[in-house]
């Protein structure tokens, strides 16, 4: 993983990094985000792109402020640290479509790792099958670590080239406030004509403006100084180096069960849970081409914003093909729904796993 040692990285720091966040999600859902889905990245980046326009699926459009602000407190975690270094040129279009295709994983299985665990927490044993996807796609990463992977190095670029991601949060932040106070409904625009939100679907459902904009900045300071990443973590569990990052996985699963149990949100089964479908295989498959691509880009889609915060262009590009992927997803029928896989779901599972095999074989370093 990227990124210097940080304030937050001793095994007290990490457990309370992963607890903090793990609560913050749940509380977002009390607050009134979706159920099960305090803090998704790429659910939260699907509706971004249906609030820009980008796809016009009712139910999932709303411009999320937590995106935003867990660039933005990375920003501002990565300043005071001094570990702000703008980077970029590792293999830029690899990492676009490395993004593409975890977040069409991601949308078949509906949810990125974050969500994952906050669906176990919740109860969802549709997660079960998710998880075990997950697992699965991070070990043929690691396979493909182990036989020499890796895509080149970063170069130094200007200050300037690395505020370019945070320049985008605040223009996205200020969008929210600035151009449409309240929420606009899917047939009319914002106040000053041009975000979309749903008023029904998930996208209806969010935490107050003020709530989600701490929320995320809070969780951006807090991944950047404990390096909190899930799919990092698993990686490492797999290569029993270090066993450093899980304690904040544990501990985030740990609280948001606890938080769910205490505000009545814990709700276990399979049928009829919220923003899921009972399709297991489907749930398995896609999260292991999610799984896959971000462990070959090198971390999770929330690590992912957390060092485009810090400064990398290379995980900025790789959000932007997640959030393209998030339009196409809808506009192509690549996107599950709680009535199942999309009718396009087996054509983008099985490109998305041949291109992420791809790009592990073609870029091993050695024999």
């Amino acid at each position: 993983m990227e990124g210097k040692k940080g304030l937050l990285t001793g095994k007290g720091e990490i457990l309370i990094a992963g607890a903090v966040i793990g609560l913050c999600a749940v509380l977002l859902q009390y607050a009134g985000n979706p159920a099960n889905m305090g803090v998704c990245v790429a659910c939260f980046l699907r509706d971004i792109a249906g609030a820009l326009g980008l796809h016009q699926a009712a139910p999932v459009q709303y411009l999320r402020p937590e995106i935003p602000a867990f660039v933005l407190g990375s920003l501002a975690a990565a300043m005071v640290g001094g570990e702000f270094r703008a980077r970029a040129g590792s293999a830029p279009l690899l990492r676009f479509f490395l993004g593409m295709a975890a977040m069409a994983g991601a949308l078949v299985f509906l949810g990125c790792p974050w969500r994952v665990l906050l669906r176990l927490a919740g109860g969802d044993g549709n997660a079960l099958f998710g998880f075990a996807g997950l697992l699965s796609g991070i070990y043929l990463g690691h396979r493909f670590y182990k036989a020499g992977f890796a895509l080149p190095a970063s170069q130094v670029q200007s200050s300037f080239s690395g505020l370019v991601m945070p320049l985008a949060a605040v223009g996205l932040l200020a969008a929210r406030l600035l151009l449409s106070p309240e929420p606009a409904t899917a047939t009319s625009t914002g106040t000053l004509g041009w975000l979309w939100a749903s008023v029904k679907g998930p996208g209806a459902a969010h935490a107050p403006l003020l709530a989600s904009v701490g929320g995320g900045l809070l969780i951006g300071v807090l991944a950047q100084r404990s390096r909190f990443c899930t799919v990092g973590s698993l990686r490492e569990l797999f290569s029993l180096r270090q066993m450093h990052l899980i304690y904040g996985v544990a501990t985030f699963l740990l609280a948001a069960l606890i938080g769910n149990l205490v505000l009545g949100q814990f709700h276990p089964g399979f049928e009829g849970q919220p923003v899921a479908h009972t399709a297991s295989l489907w749930n398995f498959l896609g999260m292991v081409v999610a799984g896959l691509a971000f462990s070959l880009a090198g971390g999770c889609p929330g690590r992912q914003l957390i060092l485009a915060g810090e400064g990398s262009n290379d995980a900025g590009v790789f959000v932007l093909g997640m959030l393209t992927a998030g339009a196409l997803a809808h506009n192509m029928g690549w996107a599950s729904s709680p009535a199942g896989p999309g009718p396009n779901a087996l054509a983008v599972v099985l490109v998305g796993l041949g291109f992420c095999l791809a790009v592990g074989f073609f870029n091993r370093k050695r024999a």
